[in-house]
């Protein structure tokens, strides 16, 4: 009997070999947004890793919706023929498909990488910027408040995402997940504790919802049938007063009722009064009440660190896949050593099929044996 995690999976009319989804992982080390040759190796092994889908990290729709100077973009002419040159790269040796995350970071932007120590940059040194989000209202004490976006700056931002959604494309991307997690912009204004709008984009559920709501609606149009578009969200905010699981609920049936063909389920990093109760598989509760009340296709994520330990929450029902994201930059062999741990199959570079051990010489896919 197949292991669960090893199951084709299909998000619209993209089919995944297996459950198994490497989550997006920022990397702080574009270049004007631009993807380098750290891309390359970080997302040729991640491609070679065995997983159904490899996702890009948070990918910026323009200049100032970066969360530092060293974030990925895709916005002009230069990003897209940056990052279209490292897929082309990963795709000539690895058949994983690839979906991005596309993001833009809002209060949260302007920010140093976490090697040098994340705060905000000044608006006005040399590399940083303005943030922008949907009130005034700074992401911490003493940090710069963003500028509220306007009618013009809401639809500039929409079609920003729909622009990245279509530079996408043209380089070649299979799946889309839009970024409405981790306190940036859409979860900005999915929360009452960073909107305090009183206009058609805040107070009410329903107004806190239209803002990402549009912004997903645009990239699903732009999108063509088939290509699947999901979004990422934080089911709480862990702060009283915040955004809560029962309001992640009615937006994951609000997705699904406008073709979202999944939902990514993480939590936090909206307030800096956070208080996360950490443990083994902590988000994945979260992730089953969502999936057991919509019934939209759910990715659990969050110290999931186990082979069986995934097996399990997908045997169980609580998720219908599994993103790595800490565990695979630990072990990008995660995949395989799963596979071999529940008696699966993986696939694997031909390159590297020697490498089984005698035990499982039937861990990958049309591997040859008897080679010289």
């Amino acid at each position: 009997m197949t292991a669960r995690l090893f199951e084709p999976l299909t998000l619209d009319g993209l089919t995944l070999d297996n459950r198994i989804v490497v989550a997006p992982m920022c990397q702080y080390s574009a270049h004007a947004g631009q993807a380098g040759d750290w891309h390359l190796m970080h997302l040729g092994q991640m491609a070679q890793s065995g997983a159904g889908l490899l996702i890009l990290e948070a990918t910026a729709i323009s200049p100032e919706a970066r969360i530092s100077p060293g974030d990925l973009g895709l916005y002009s002419d230069a990003t897209e023929l940056a990052l279209g040159r490292v897929l082309d790269a990963v795709r000539a040796s690895a058949p994983i498909p690839i979906a991005i995350q596309i993001g833009h970071a809002g209060r949260k932007g302007s920010s140093r990488a976490p090697w040098d120590g994340g705060a905000q940059i000044p608006p006005e040194a040399p590399d940083g910027w303005r943030t922008e989000g949907p009130s005034a209202v700074p992401h911490a004490e003493g940090e710069a408040p963003p500028h509220a976006l306007d009618a013009d700056g809401l639809k500039r931002v929409r079609d920003g995402f729909v622009a990245t959604a279509r530079r996408a494309l043209a380089i070649g991307i299979d799946g889309f997940e839009l970024h409405g997690a981790h306190g940036y912009l859409l979860h900005q204004f999915l929360s009452p504790l960073a909107n305090t709008r009183t206009d058609a984009y805040g107070g009410s559920l329903e107004n806190r919802m239209r803002f990402p709501l549009e912004c997903f609606d645009a990239v699903r149009e732009a999108v063509p049938s088939g290509k699947p578009v999901w979004m990422r969200v934080s089911a709480t905010d862990w702060v009283e007063g915040g955004w809560t699981l029962e309001e992640t609920v009615a937006l994951a049936r609000e997705l699904k009722r406008r073709g979202s063909a999944a939902i990514h389920v993480s939590t936090g990093g909206v307030s800096t009064r956070q208080q996360i109760p950490l443990s083994e598989g902590y988000q994945v509760p979260f992730a089953a009440r969502i999936k057991a009340e919509t019934g939209l296709t759910t990715i659990a994520v969050g110290l999931i660190t186990q082979a069986r330990q995934a097996e399990a929450i997908l045997a169980e029902g609580q998720a219908d896949a599994i993103a790595l994201a800490r565990a695979m930059l630990y072990d990008p062999r995660w995949p395989w050593h799963a596979a071999a741990e529940l008696g699966a199959q993986v696939r694997a570079p031909r390159q590297y099929f020697r490498c089984q051990p005698r035990e499982f010489k039937a861990l990958f896919e049309d591997a040859t044996h008897g080679q010289r």
